[in-house]
């Protein structure tokens, strides 16, 4: 990026970071985001192929470069441009207002399994130490709380739990969406973004650390607890998502042979991550397994006991990395796809996350087709849990076949529908189409 072009900024009205404004520099609109900190959707890491960073100009339309082949190939309203091919070459004060696809809902509770607590935080002398092969280390003065932190940096969500390391009580979860989603929503967009741009590893590291500050200052603030009592972080997730948060190396994850380069666990001082928590507290990123099957697939293998089962037994975790482990206490497999995609309604016109709006549920009784949507809104979409809903009740009724061939076009709801390949004009036997 260069220099700011002094005297004018970039707003972007909505956010509270984004009122301020930023000064303007020879770059995209997505860029200035990105710097700000703002989430701005873009599927296909802002390489214009998506057509998801949707934004308006309102003023400083005339501060851009004519759009591109991308976005003449898309039905932009007035002074809509794609935040990813707006070009900023001209100074003037830029207003952006950002198309929003809604909050994400995201599970963040399940079964809980009961364990024995024995943390690496102990307290002696009224001192607080960790316990560490190399030696036990003094963290600070022992005022009556010690929390342990345990987060899962996904693809596509992160979550947040903190734990009493004295009781083993679980004083709250959260989870939101992985802000990186702003930079590819596949591990393969923020690799290469971090091969493109030489400080795109720290961004990208920057963004999580950001947002998992935040979230822990909430939970702080609403249950009136102080941040630096928390002594102990453990951060999983595959092996991109880990080594990011880290701020380690991820390029020899996106060619052939897909490894990183090292799969060793990581111990850091929090204060060397800017993690604001207690500033000595270790952070802890167990091993890598291999290829993208990682620090999650491990911890997955951990918590459902598979390393100890008798019987051959399998674990799947379907996220925006999909994972699978087999085997039993004398062997383990495993292996890894991208998976999320197809979940999250990549390259399905009719496709959305699972935000307010997205059809849920599908089913059919007596040829009639009944839904929901999350938050009981007006259907936008169809995210991943209505997706196979919907295949399900297509093959069970008889509409589509085995080879997922159509025998005749498909209405969901009004604008959403599924076409047949007998449709003339149309090569693909399954097509979505949003219409409107």
């Amino acid at each position: 990026m260069s220099d700011s072009i002094d005297g004018y900024n970039i707003f972007f009205p909505q956010y509270k970071k984004g009122k301020q404004g930023l000064p303007i520099f020879p770059g995209t609109i997505l860029e200035h985001a990105h710097k700000l900190g703002i989430e701005v959707d873009s599927e296909c890491g802002g390489q214009g192929i998506c057509g998801r960073c949707v934004v308006r100009i309102d003023p400083g339309a005339e501060a851009l470069n004519s759009p591109t082949a991308a976005e003449k190939a898309l039905n932009l309203g007035k002074n809509q441009r794609l935040a990813c091919q707006a070009q900023i070459i001209k100074p003037a004060n830029i207003r952006v207002f950002v198309k929003s696809t809604g909050e994400y809902s995201i599970l963040s509770e399940g079964l809980h399994r009961q364990v024995d607590i024995d943390p690496f935080v102990y307290t002696a002398d009224n001192r607080v130490w960790w316990r560490s092969p190399q030696g036990d280390r003094e963290l600070g003065e022992y005022a009556g709380n010690m929390y342990g932190l345990a987060v899962d940096v996904g693809t596509t969500t992160l979550v947040a739990q903190i734990v009493d390391l004295q009781s083993g009580h679980e004083l709250a979860t959260v989870a939101r969406r992985n802000p990186q989603s702003a930079y590819g929503d596949d591990v393969i967009s923020r690799i290469d973004h971090t091969m493109r741009h030489s400080d795109g590893r720290a961004e990208l590291q920057a963004t999580i650390i950001t947002a998992l500050n935040e979230i822990i200052q909430h939970v702080a603030d609403e249950y009136g607890i102080s941040a630096t009592q928390i002594y102990e972080a453990v951060v999983v997730g595959n092996s991109t998502m880990r080594n990011l948060f880290f701020g380690l190396e991820v390029a020899s994850l996106g060619v052939i042979p897909f490894e990183a380069p090292d799969k060793a666990p990581v111990n850091v001082k929090a204060s060397e991550l800017g993690l604001e928590i207690n500033p000595s507290a270790n952070v802890y990123g167990p091993a890598l397994i291999g290829g993208h099957a990682g620090a999650d697939c491990l911890a997955d293998i951990l918590a459902c006991g598979l390393y100890q089962a008798q019987r051959p037994s399998m674990l799947i975790d379907i996220g925006t990395n999909g994972e699978v482990a087999m085997g039993n206490k004398d062997r383990i497999m495993t292996a890894s796809c991208a998976a999320g995609g197809a979940y999250e309604g990549a390259t399905v016109s009719s496709g959305t996350g699972a935000i307010d709006g997205a059809i849920s549920n599908i089913w059919m009784e007596d040829n009639q087709v009944s839904f929901e949507t999350i938050g009981g809104k007006p259907p936008t979409g169809i995210c991943g849990s209505g997706l196979i809903d919907l295949l399900a009740e297509l093959l069970r009724s008889g509409i589509m076949t085995r080879k997922a061939k159509l025998a005749k076009d498909f209405v969901v709801t009004d604008g959403i529908s599924l076409w047949s390949s007998s449709r003339p004009g149309y090569a693909h036997q399954v097509l979505w189409h949003k219409s409107g």
